[in-house]
């Protein structure tokens, strides 16, 4: 038997927990990645007017953390994919098909590709809202409230994400 023909084997075998398993890395790994992004960039803007006005210290954390969502939400998503295909469970992963996989797959993907995307634009946005902080503390809320608005849809896919692991067949 060729190397080709053990993979594809191997793979019809034990290809639907190794895409479930996929999913659940995905859900939590692009979201991370964007967090970590617009958080870091909020806080290098941050930590600017902070060394001048470290009275402001509250304001800017608030704005600081509003990106930090998205990881949150891919990190919950992909607990809740190891949950369904019995990761947590004692006999461990259940068997799946490749079809149960791949749906899997699929269901991680708006929260995975949509919380990356929108943890750096909202973390711009906050930026941003870091500057209004510095010129006109009193308009605080007008910054965070742009910055919600892009958490609006990480929240969509969440949603989405979530309603579509639950309903997979197992």
């Amino acid at each position: 038997m060729d190397k080709t023909s053990l993979f594809f084997e191997f793979f019809r075998d034990n290809g639907g927990p190794i895409l479930a398993m996929l999913g659940a890395g995905l859900a939590a790994l692009l979201p991370g990645i964007g967090s970590s992004k617009g958080v870091g960039l909020v806080g290098e803007v941050a930590s600017g007017l902070i060394s001048e006005e470290p009275e402001k210290f509250g304001k800017t954390l608030i704005l600081q953390v509003l990106p930090g969502t998205q990881g949150f939400y891919g990190f919950i998503t992909g607990l809740i994919i190891l949950q369904r295909i019995g990761l947590f469970a004692p006999q461990g992963i259940a068997p799946l098909t490749l079809m149960q996989g791949f749906l899997f797959l699929m269901a991680s993907l708006p929260v995975a590709f949509v919380g990356y995307r929108s943890a750096i634009y909202q973390g711009k946005v906050a930026a941003a809202g870091i500057q209004v902080v510095a010129k006109k503390p009193e308009k605080f809320f007008n910054g965070v409230i742009y910055a919600v608005m892009v958490e609006t849809y990480a929240v969509i896919s969440l949603i989405m994400s979530v309603i579509m692991v639950v309903k997979i067949p197992l």
